[in-house]
């Protein structure tokens, strides 16, 4: 099978051997050594520069909360600046193939959640960055993570090394085994709990089964029961909730704000497939509210949304803000589009299952997603980890990358690119170090301006 010009060709076959091929003869162009390069571009930003570029648009009573949030620590700094690494990637040496990038892989963006019949799976879950891109750059990215992430867990450095470079070994193996089985297989691997022992990450076992079990109490009921408070209208009997505020985190918005997350839910229910709109259709909206979220994501206008379902059910929606992708600047995109339909499409191209709500919206002439909120989501933190299991972790999120890839991008591939080699684990984790380091900088220059009253921060 081969596309052109937008249609899909069945007629014409593509032996696997000539792909294998294809991938090799890369090699020749794009040695495995030439992955080992500087960890900073000579036209990166200024730290300080890239961070007030990064808060453009944002609400500006929320920056210093934003800027509080990422000199928490090194990994932190690093979650908020997906942009920065990308200026740092731009003009690195690629193998020319492209796949659907998570565009922020890194070890914190995968989690647990629901899929529709209520199993619990591990999968990518952030898509604010996705975009076409080199395979190679979300690879680097979750390397230099685990680093990060296990230097703040106290793990040694030699372990934080093993992780990075058995995350590039899984996202070999994974991706050499998805290139040997029938595209259908392939296609419908779920990331459930069998894939830890898959990718060799027995050491998660337990990790996998606290998070799962703390995810399936993740439901729009706890949310509501949590956050809302019931009301009666005595003359009519009706009932109804809302939110109860929780200053800053959660917040009333004034009725204009509230009719116009309205509207921008009804027409949300049109970017969703048949017969889901018929189920939103039968839900109305009894409050709304302004919520914070996140650390890269701070500052940016987001809201949950309280549905009344039957009976006593709810449900609990999530509006937030699109913005164009922080890889944007760097990498070729198509003009006009919605930025929430970008995020919305990556996720659905992505994941193994998506939420069933997921959709998109406009509202006040900004793009915002609509998804469940918190709806049976779990994680495992990186930063928690002992060697031995964020080892596993390592293991376990590239196996869960290169399957993500391989939805876009053909396995065979880069299957024949790997091939006979284990030099690009050693590669990869020598830029992860080194990335790591220059990350570290980077947080001590955005702290030191702090500390030094050129930054407002707010670390509460």
């Amino acid at each position: 099978m081969a596309t052109h010009r937008g249609r899909v060709d069945l007629r014409t076959h593509v032996d696997s051997g000539e792909l294998f091929d294809r991938g090799r003869a890369l090699r020749a162009n794009i040695p495995i050594q030439a992955h080992d390069h500087p960890a900073e571009s000579d036209t990166r930003p200024a730290v300080l520069d890239f961070v007030a570029a990064s808060n453009a648009n944002r609400l500006e009573h929320l920056i210093p909360l934003r800027i509080g949030r990422m000199i928490a620590s090194p990994f932190a700094f690093f979650r908020g600046a997906a942009g920065l690494m990308a200026a740092d990637l731009a003009g690195s040496p690629t193998t020319g193939l492209t796949a659907r990038l998570c565009g922020d892989a890194h070890a914190a963006n995968f989690g647990l959640y629901g899929t529709p019949d209520g199993q619990i799976v591990m999968d990518i879950n952030d898509f604010d960055e996705t975009m076409d891109g080199p395979w190679e750059w979300d690879l680097k990215r979750l390397a230099a993570s685990l680093v990060l992430a296990g230097r703040e867990g106290g793990v040694s450095e030699s372990g934080c090394v093993e992780a990075a470079e058995d995350s590039v070994k899984s996202y070999r193996r994974t991706m050499r085994g998805l290139a040997e089985i029938g595209f259908l297989r392939s296609w419908n691997a779920l990331p459930d709990e069998s894939v830890l022992e898959k990718a060799k990450a027995d050491e998660l076992l337990d990790d996998f089964a606290k998070a799962a079990q703390k995810a399936r109490r993740n439901t729009s009921a706890k949310v509501a029961a949590k956050w809302t408070e019931h009301l009666e209208d005595h003359e009519t009997g009706i009932r109804s909730r809302r939110f109860v505020e929780d200053p800053p985190i959660l917040t009333a918005v004034d009725p204009a704000v509230s009719d116009a997350i309205v509207d921008g839910l009804e027409r949300y229910a049109d970017t969703l497939r048949e017969s889901r709109r018929n189920l939103i259709a039968r839900y109305s909206v009894a409050d709304v509210a302004f919520r914070i979220v996140g650390t890269g994501s701070v500052g940016l206008r987001s809201y949950v949304a309280l549905l009344l379902g039957n009976d006593d059910e709810v449900l609990v929606l999530q509006l937030k803000q699109a913005q164009p992708s922080a890889l944007a600047p760097y990498l070729p995109e198509p003009t006009g589009r919605h930025e929430g339909k970008r995020i919305v499409h990556g996720a659905r191209l992505v994941q193994t299952e998506t939420d069933i709500l997921l959709g998109w919206t406009t509202v006040d002439d900004r793009p915002y997603i609509v998804r469940q909120f918190r709806n049976l989501k779990g994680d495992i933190d990186p930063t928690a980890l002992e060697r031995d299991h964020l080892d596993d972790y390592g293991r376990l999120a590239g196996a869960l990358l290169a399957r993500a890839h391989a939805r876009s991008l053909d396995p065979r591939l880069l299957a024949g690119y790997f091939e006979d080699d284990s030099d690009l684990d050693e590669v990869i984790g020598r830029h992860a170090v080194r990335y790591a380091d220059r990350t570290e900088a980077d947080h001590e220059t955005l702290v030191a301006a702090v500390r030094a009253g050129r930054v407002p921060a707010d670390e509460n």
